[in-house]
């Protein structure tokens, strides 16, 4: 029976009723200790029971899982809870909820199997690098399994669970859609447990009147409710152990936390227990998983035995059964474990580890029985550490090798193993632990027992490549934080204490730290230091230098070579050199070879959906936004930048969300969106804004503020900010905004460097840019005509309608109104295809001047994608390529059925029924 939980029952209830209508969603229970929420649990397993027997929900005790059906449909209960001593066990929670169904493993594509059975222990398949593809594979199970019906997963105590199984569960939750899976959570409200993007439920205490409803269905005189209800202030637990004592506790009138108190009656519940049931009580907390054979091999070692524990069972705080020993209540296991002493409890961990035949279990008892440096339980934490790193569980490995560390009495080896513990902290995302950790290597690295002279030539290649990681981490959380300076200026000043190999590989970054921080003096500092390192130029940061000088002749041929090598835009797979590697995949857009830069970022997002590579993904979207965006391909770069922008979130990479608005801010100020483009520029950090500045400058263009669009971006940016993907097309900008004022000096510069840029490139509309601009300022009319020319070999309609309106307005006032029509109706229809509403006015206006007699400026005939969202638009794509339903899921990392429904709402606003009518479709 369930008291004073109306409302949480009837939210719990509907959530169960929509997964029984086929649609998914997820509830995060939060309150203190004993205040139900694990009650609240098993009322909506027993709820689905009863449902599907054919009765009604109702309050007794729950089922802890299994099936129910109702009408033929199947609900499948799975239920995890979480335990405190294994919080830093890589994957123990999922390993708890995915064993009962690892049969359907098989059914997955490869790569999410092979995730998972790396975590089951029930194959030898490795794992990728990315963290999040098990929670896309705990998706895909979770979206299979409910192929059969309704499923229910319920997770108590979700604060103990460890990091890796968190992360995957809260992906999986935030991306179901229509399944017909219902994800209940129930975690401390005093903890820093967080399930962003999941709604949350917080209990509160009971009220007077269902504490006393509860205390008279137990048999308690209503002349005794009010202390009790006093002493437990609401709280459920605390009522019924309150009462359980029967009022022999003194009332406190300066109360310890209700938590504290109820704790305290266990301990003294539990001390007047037999010693060997105490002990007995003692081995299970300190075992924590319920694993009666281990325990059972410990306790014999101990001298007890599973007898001992009748008397624990007896008084309701233990229960043994189905192979398991629980706790009736979490703050048991904590006040028995909290009640012994310590060289008992050392005792217990230490028979446990002797009889543990999983390693990862004995490593976590040898570390709870090291009170000193102890280099066997240090080599064992390792070894742990390692395992959970090949599974990608990078929190908890950074934890083990972090208590590895203080174990050790190596010092060497300790600066190591903080080394890679910072390392994999970062690839977490936990960035200030993470500088945490690296701070206190490189402390202990600067240390002379660190580098002793005694030490071997392999010894000090180790010293080397520790300090090589140590400073790779405190660069890349610095770049995190958004310091790019202190990112680019910090690696520079810490490549000397790392040798040759390492050295290069530092210094690459550091100048892509540098570019991207808009840096020259980093960049070329780089470039130098990098030649001198490894003997010759290397071509990317050589042509990054020249750039930083605004020399494009000699910098653009150096890049150009650099993606000749690098077809597939992959560049260097170690997470020490992402920036490189972010570099790599925009070479094509600084080089202005928007088609080349297509292909490869094209290239890049197939690569991370076939290897599922998820955090890798937000990056390569972008990039293909920006790609898209400049090939008019509005509605492609939007739903590119919408995906990039829900994994960003669903995965917790929020800080990369800001990199994403200037694709947004491009497009609405082509539309003429000036409310959108401010929102954008207010939401951008100050370093970040180049890209949204440049969109302003068009904005305010194509509006006619002329002065705002000259002066916006007056000085220049310097060095690499020169050469982002919008900055050559807002030198145009300004320059026609300066002939507009009537202030043509006033482009000079802007002119050089536009020139200067299109005559080292090979993009013909960047060379047609260059020679509008020349024949704006100069009043040329054979400029124009040969910008036209090589307008007609592609690239960036936007661009060429710019152009043609132009040149248009130029033949007009030239009283040559028949060829004036011919350039401005081709400018007209671009610009209504974009839905540049600005520029479609003055296009408009020109056509009336030059003599058209009808001219309507109207949005273009309606195209079919327009009718749909972002993810039905790439569904619908991918589909109509043939890719089958789960292979689209894949790529997507959606559910399968999730996919179907986005299928189901997109056929009938495109006119078609099936697969081979949308076949037939001309989508643009």
């Amino acid at each position: 029976m369930l008291y004073g939980r109306t409302t949480e029952q009837a939210r719990l209830a509907r959530l169960l009723a929509e997964a029984r209508a086929g649609r998914s969603g997820a509830l995060l229970l939060r309150g203190e200790a004993g205040i139900g929420k694990t009650a609240l649990l098993d009322w909506l397993a027993g709820t689905a029971a009863a449902q599907a027997g054919g009765g009604t929900a109702g309050d007794g005790e729950a089922t802890g899982g299994g099936k129910a059906t109702r009408d033929g449909r199947e609900v499948r209960v799975l239920r995890l809870t979480g335990v405190e001593p294994e919080a830093d066990l890589a994957f123990g929670g999922l390993v708890q909820l995915l064993w009962p169904v690892q049969d359907r493993l098989n059914a997955l594509p490869e790569p999410q199997a092979a995730a998972l059975r790396a975590i089951l222990g029930t194959g030898r398949e490795q794992r990728g690098p990315d963290r999040f593809l098990t929670g896309l594979a705990v998706l895909t199970v979770l979206a299979d399994l409910a192929e059969d019906g309704p499923l229910l997963c319920l997770v108590d105590d979700a604060q103990w669970l460890d990091r890796a199984t968190a992360e995957a569960l809260l992906f999986a939750a935030r991306r179901l859609a229509a399944e017909g899976v219902a994800i209940v959570l129930a975690g401390r409200d005093d903890n820093d447990f967080t399930a962003p993007g999941i709604p949350e439920l917080p209990l509160p205490r009971l009220d007077f009147d269902d504490a006393s409803r509860l205390l008279a269905d137990r048999g308690r005189a209503p002349a005794l409710h009010s202390q009790i209800i006093t002493e437990s202030a609401g709280n459920p637990l605390a009522l019924i152990e309150f009462d359980a004592a029967r009022s022999d506790q003194p009332h406190q009138h300066a109360p310890l936390p209700v938590a504290d108190r109820v704790s305290s009656a266990f301990r003294t519940r539990i001390g007047g227990l037999p010693e060997r049931t105490r002990l007995m009580m003692l081995i299970a907390a300190a075992e924590a998983r319920g694993d009666l054979p281990l325990l059972l091999r410990a306790s014999e070692l101990l001298g007890v035995g599973i007898g001992d524990l009748a008397e624990a069972e007896r008084t309701g705080l233990m229960y043994v059964m189905d192979g398991a020993v629980t706790f009736r209540h979490p703050l048991i296991a904590s006040a028995t474990y909290q009640g012994a002493v310590l060289a008992r409890r050392i005792a217990v961990h230490r028979a446990l580890a002797e009889a543990a035949t999983d390693p990862d279990c004995r490593a976590r008892h040898l570390l709870a029985v090291a009170t000193g440096p102890d280099e066997e339980a240090a080599l064992e934490l390792a070894a742990a550490a390692g395992r959970a790193r090949g599974r990608t569980a990078y929190a908890a490995a950074s934890g083990l090798f972090g208590q590895a560390a203080r174990l050790t009495t190596d010092p060497r080896q300790r600066t190591s193993w903080l080394a890679e513990a910072a390392a994999l902290a970062l690839a977490a995302g936990h960035a200030a632990q993470a500088d945490r950790l690296a701070e206190e290597a490189e402390e202990l690295a600067d240390e002379p027992a660190a580098g002793a002279s005694v030490a071997s030539a392999a010894g000090a290649r180790v010293t080397s490549a520790a300090a090589a990681r140590i400073a790779s981490v405190r660069a890349a959380v610095a770049f995190e934080r958004g310091d790019r300076n202190e990112a680019a200026h910090g690696l520079l000043a810490r490549v000397g204490d790392a040798a040759a190999p390492e050295a290069a590989g530092l210094l690459r970054t550091a100048a892509a730290y540098g570019w991207l921080a808009g840096d020259a003096d980093a960049v070329r500092t780089a470039a130098g230091r990098l030649a001198t390192a490894v003997g010759t130029a290397d071509p990317l940061v050589e042509g990054l230098a020249r750039l930083c000088d605004d020399d494009a002749e000699h910098g653009l041929p150096p890049l150009t070579r650099f993606l000749e090598r690098r077809p597939d835009a992959a560049g260097p797979r170690d997470t020490d050199e992402q920036a490189v590697r972010m570099l790599a995949l925009t070479c094509g857009l600084i080089l202005g070879d928007d088609e080349a830069a297509h292909g490869l970022a094209s290239a890049e997002v197939r690569r991370c959906r076939s290897q599922a590579l998820i955090g890798e993904l937000p990056y390569a979207l972008d990039v293909l936004a920006q790609a898209q965006l400049l090939a008019g391909h509005h509605r492609d770069a939007e739903a590119a930048v919408t995906e990039a922008e829900e994994i960003a979130r669903d995965t917790g990479m929020r800080r990369r969300l800001v990199h994403l608005g200037a694709v947004r801010a491009r497009m609405a100020a082509i539309e003429g969106d000036a409310r959108r483009v401010r929102e954008l520029a207010d939401a951008t950090p100050p370093a970040l804004r180049t890209g949204v500045d440049c969109a302003l400058v068009l904005l305010d263009l194509g509006l006619g503020d002329f002065g705002s669009a000259i002066g916006r971006l007056d000085p220049p940016p310097p060095g690499p900010d020169r050469y982002t993907w919008l900055s050559l097309s807002t030198a145009a900008d300004q320059i026609e905004a300066a002939v507009r004022l009537g202030q043509p000096e006033r482009a000079e510069e802007a002119l050089r460097h536009c020139e200067s840029w299109a005559r080292a490139t090979t993009a013909p509309w960047a060379q047609a840019v260059a020679l509008r601009c020349r024949a704006l300022i100069e009043d040329r009319p054979e400029l124009y005509a040969q910008a036209l020319h090589l307008h007609e070999k592609g690239g960036r309609p936007f661009e060429r309608a710019r152009t043609e309106l132009l040149y248009g307005e130029w033949l007009r006032r030239a009283r040559r109104p028949n060829e004036a029509r011919e350039v401005l109706r081709s400018a007209l229809a671009t610009f209504e295809r974009l839905r540049a509403e600005p520029w479609t006015r003055r296009t408009a206006a020109e056509l009336r001047a030059a003599g058209e007699r009808r001219v309507i400026a109207r949005a273009p005939a309606e195209n079919p994608i327009d009718r749909l969202t972002s993810q039905e638009l790439q569904v619908v794509r991918l589909a109509r390529g043939g890719s089958s339903s789960r292979e689209i899921a894949a790529q997507l990392f959606l559910s399968r059925r999730t996919v179907e429904h986005h299928l189901y709402k997109a056929y009938p606003k495109l006119g078609v029924g099936s697969r081979r009518e949308l076949a037939l479709l001309d989508l643009g």
